[in-house]
């Protein structure tokens, strides 16, 4: 079942009470939130393009070296990334392009690699700032804390 299909039925829903029902809506919108970081996919801009779209899957691989993760762009592309387990978030496994990682908001990170850029969801350390909160203090850099993860 689609996100929007699971929002547009819970809308429905609340339309038959004739009133809006805040707490059907708020668990509604949690369902699909949930969902979507369930489905394994990301939003994404690939090739320098501005707009993102949920069109990048991901993938985890564990092994000996630790933990890998693959995101398939919707052209047929990947990148790999290791899960670094010193709170830096990620870094690029292979290629010429190192990965710069910063945190948008609570719970997500951006990751840049080359013209291609990915919105991750992430666990993130108490001790780390938001992008905005990093530009405003020159001492912080995009290697802040973070913990990337679904």
């Amino acid at each position: 079942m689609r996100i929007s299909s699971v929002i547009a039925f819970s809308l429905l829903l609340t339309a038959c009470d004739n009133r809006p029902d805040n707490e059907i809506l708020a668990e509604a919108e949690q369902n699909a939130a949930d969902q979507a970081l369930d489905d394994g996919k990301i939003e994404c801009a690939i090739n320098g393009e501005s707009d993102y779209t949920r069109g990048c899957e991901t993938e985890r691989l564990a092994g000996e070296d630790g933990v890998t993760m693959i995101i398939r762009h919707p052209d047929g592309g990947f990148r790999r990334f290791n899960v670094l387990t010193d709170g830096r978030g990620l870094e690029a496994a292979d290629g010429f392009d190192k990965a710069k990682v910063s945190i948008v908001e609570d719970g997500k990170i951006m990751v840049v690699v080359g013209t291609d850029k990915y919105l991750i969801p992430a666990k993130i350390k108490s001790d780390a700032k938001p992008e905005s909160a990093a530009a405003e203090d020159p001492a912080a850099t995009a290697d802040e804390p973070v913990q990337a993860g679904n």
